[in-house]
């Protein structure tokens, strides 16, 4: 599949790839400076192909093959890059496949779409995390980091192995914090964590379960694996929840 590119007036153009096929369509969205070619996206393709269901998967704003300055994006302009895809991009009721950040976006969509999100699968899923994060730091820590504007924080999923995250950033997704009140999402939930995950607790994924008002979730904790889940086992679950949600939705359906 090619790249294709989806134009929106005032703010930058998406890099998308689009599978056509059945309903409900799946949309792959991805962590924090991730690009729609990591492990889960192709993986999850490559299962929608030999289902013949319909999927997309992109990039951000700022991110791969995306238009915009990553310098200048927040969870707000994000958030606004799912729904573009999910109202401008994808055809009929779809699943969404959350990744880290992409998780915490996830649940945004539902609440902003409810009509075409039909079911959410979190991986890792990592609500309001930068913001908790950095709550946590000591009040000396984080008034220096107020003064210099950016966050150097450590993470070995880094090249350099600390992530640059500008002060402006946090303060921005504050807004967009979620798990102080009831989230009003009703469709069927599945969150896959990692037990040895050392940047999202899985306790945050029980938080979400407790939170979200839906009565169908289950949280299926792996005990050896960590942030990424990209190993085998890790992909197999994720593409069995998949296959388990699209029997679930079609059976109600008929």
């Amino acid at each position: 599949m090619s790249v294709s590119f989806l134009s929106r007036p005032d703010l930058p153009n998406l890099a998308y790839k689009r599978l056509k096929g059945k309903s409900p369509g799946i949309i792959f969205i991805p962590g924090y400076i991730s690009n729609m070619n990591g492990t889960k996206a192709l993986a999850i393709e490559d299962f929608c192909k030999s289902l013949g269901h319909a999927y997309i998967r992109f990039d951000y704003s700022g991110v791969g093959n995306s238009d915009g300055n990553f310098q200048e994006c927040t969870v707000g302009r994000w958030r606004k890059d799912v729904l573009s895809i999910i109202d401008d991009v994808a055809v009929g009721p779809q699943i969404l496949v959350g990744s880290s950040l992409g998780g915490w976006l996830m649940l945004h969509a539902a609440i902003a779409r409810p009509q075409k999100v039909v079911a959410l699968i979190g991986v890792a899923t990592a609500v309001d995390s930068l913001v908790t994060q950095f709550n946590q730091l000591p009040v000396e820590v984080k008034k220096e980091i107020e003064m210099k504007g950016v966050w150097s924080m450590p993470s070995k999923y880094s090249e350099e192995g600390v992530y640059h995250v500008q002060y402006s950033f946090i303060k921005e997704a504050e807004h967009h914090c979620l798990l102080h009140s009831p989230i009003p999402v009703s469709c069927p939930i599945r969150l896959l964590h990692g037990m040895r995950d050392d940047l999202i607790p899985w306790h945050t994924s029980v938080q979400v379960a407790d939170r979200v008002v839906s009565t169908d979730v289950d949280v299926i904790l792996r005990k050896h694996s960590d942030h990424r889940m990209k190993e085998k086992e890790d992909i197999q679950l994720l593409v069995y929840t998949i296959d388990d949600l699209i029997d679930k939705l079609s059976t109600e359906v008929n």
